[in-house]
């Protein structure tokens, strides 16, 4: 897993964003939708990685905002 990547979880009293590693959540929100935006944001920020879990804990998505260094290159 990267260092840089973010997850939206679910909390008693909402959805947090915890960066992976980190014992405590960064923010957070009373809504998923919220707690996404700011994962997302903060993802982009750093070039990492978006998961989104579901209320049981399970990942719903992913979305990765890595810089890729070494792209395909054309085939001609």
């Amino acid at each position: 897993m990267i260092k840089n990547s973010r997850h939206v979880i679910p909390r008693q009293e909402g959805w947090a964003v915890k960066k992976s590693g980190a014992s405590r959540a960064s923010r957070v929100f009373d809504t998923q939708e919220d707690a996404i935006k700011y994962g997302r944001s903060q993802a982009k920020k750093e070039s990492g990685v978006l998961y989104v879990h579901r209320r049981d804990g399970t990942i719903l998505d992913r979305d990765s905002y890595v810089l890729d260094t070494n792209p395909p290159k054309d085939r001609k």
